[in-house]
């Protein structure tokens, strides 16, 4: 071996020492729990399958990976050297060929050359060709694997390819409301709601919400500028350059932004291709192309009119939702009359993140979210940012009762 390659494969090995403090004993960033999160993660782990964390960038991802490592070493007793974390976004791990490969010999040859060893990837998707890495270590059944990656359209895809029914997946997303008053100090209990001026405080932290949003980071900071402006901005450069511009290899980059700006300003409303074509002069295949990189990345979200007719289905427009309220209004226009759309979004997010996958229904009147449960029963809900909600949102609601029990909600 060249003297060259000694050193850098000894800053190499520096770089893992660095990513993996509790080999020596140190403490692990562990940040806030998320406990809905960590429950589900728990659960996957005990079925030796691959476990996958994917969704938008900056929600959290890494965090959760590393309050998953002290699980296992605290919990479950995994000897502190068994387990081998990286992030493939370190500048070092770019310059090696077959990166993989290369770690874990180095990581065996110097650090744990055990059996049973606990293997956490993340942003793992950009390694090229990562699928076939992970089904060749899920096959030599040496090793846990659990696996992150920022776009959720790469590991949907790859992964159901090569490892149909060898992995369960878990999609993050930014903070709910709830999530949110427990990283500002403020965990909502019923003694807490029963206080009058407690309440005064949850509606000022929930208009923060609706401004700001969830992103973990720019929910700790508290200058406003950062805020507002520097990390909800970087987000979404980050998100549409490198999830989606990059991954897709888009041409016309004006178009992509000119879709994306329009759709996240009109966030909780109706579109339609058509609606669209006419608004942006963008031709319809490429609407269709952009707007599916947009749903793939997860940062917009199409939610489907509730009937019992796919062709029904079909012919009637969408509403379009945003992964993030912050991110939405880094971007777009503000206006007090948003305040109700936001909450929409808001809560549409919380659905997602609970494992609902909502419609909207229209008849007469409206019902922003329909959900279906498991055992074929329905709940229906309107949202409203008001003390007194108006009449049109509880006459929705029995509209769609009454058409649910005589079955009429196919048109």
């Amino acid at each position: 071996m060249d003297y060259i390659r000694v050193i850098f494969m000894a800053a190499l090995l520096n770089t893992l020492i660095e990513l993996n403090p509790w080999w020596h004993g140190d403490s692990i960033p562990l940040g806030i729990s998320r406990e809905l999160y960590l429950q589900r993660i728990k659960k996957y782990l005990a079925t030796g399958e691959i476990v996958v964390l994917n969704g938008v960038r900056r929600s959290g991802k890494t965090t959760l990976l590393h309050q998953t490592i002290s699980y296992l070493i605290n919990e479950r007793g995994v000897p502190h050297k068994k387990i081998l974390f990286i992030n493939f976004d370190e500048p070092a791990f770019s310059q090696i060929d077959e990166p993989i490969e290369e770690i874990l010999t180095l990581y065996r040859t110097d650090i744990c050359g055990e059996q049973d060893i606990w293997l956490v990837f993340d942003e793992v998707q950009t390694i090229e060709g990562w699928e076939k890495y992970i089904k060749s270590l899920y096959d030599r059944g040496t090793y846990h694997i659990i696996i992150s990656g920022s776009s959720s359209s790469l590991l949907e895809n790859r992964l159901s390819t090569l490892l149909s029914g060898r992995y369960f997946a878990v999609q993050v997303f930014p903070l709910t409301f709830f999530e949110y008053l427990q990283f500002v100090g403020f965990p909502l209990r019923e003694d807490v709601l029963a206080r009058t001026a407690d309440k005064y405080r949850i509606m000022n932290h929930l208009r923060d919400y609706l401004r700001y949003g969830g992103f973990p980071r720019v929910v700790l900071q508290h200058d406003e500028s950062l805020r507002g402006t520097e990390y909800l901005r970087s987000y979404y450069d980050t998100i549409v350059f490198r999830d989606i511009i990059l991954n897709n290899r888009v041409r016309n980059v004006k178009a992509l932004k000119d879709l994306l700006y329009y759709l996240f300003s009109n966030c909780s409303n109706f579109f339609s291709y058509r609606n669209l074509e006419d608004q942006l002069k963008i031709d319809f295949a490429t609407l269709k192309e952009y707007l599916l990189y947009a749903l793939q990345a997860k940062i917009l979200f199409e939610v489907p009119l509730f009937t019992y007719s796919l062709k029904v289905q079909s012919r009637n427009n969408k509403k379009c939702y945003c992964i993030d309220n912050g991110l939405r209004n880094s971007i777009a226009f503000r206006f007090s009359s948003d305040e109700g759309r936001l909450a929409e979004n808001a809560v549409f997010i919380a659905l997602m993140q609970s494992g609902f996958e909502p419609y909207y229904w229209k008849g007469t009147g409206e019902v922003d979210f329909v959900l279906k449960h498991p055992d074929d029963t329905l709940s229906a809900i309107n949202v409203s940012y008001t003390d007194s909600p108006d009449e049109r949102e509880y006459a929705g609601l029995r509209e769609f009762s009454f058409l649910r029990l005589t079955k009429k909600c196919s048109h």
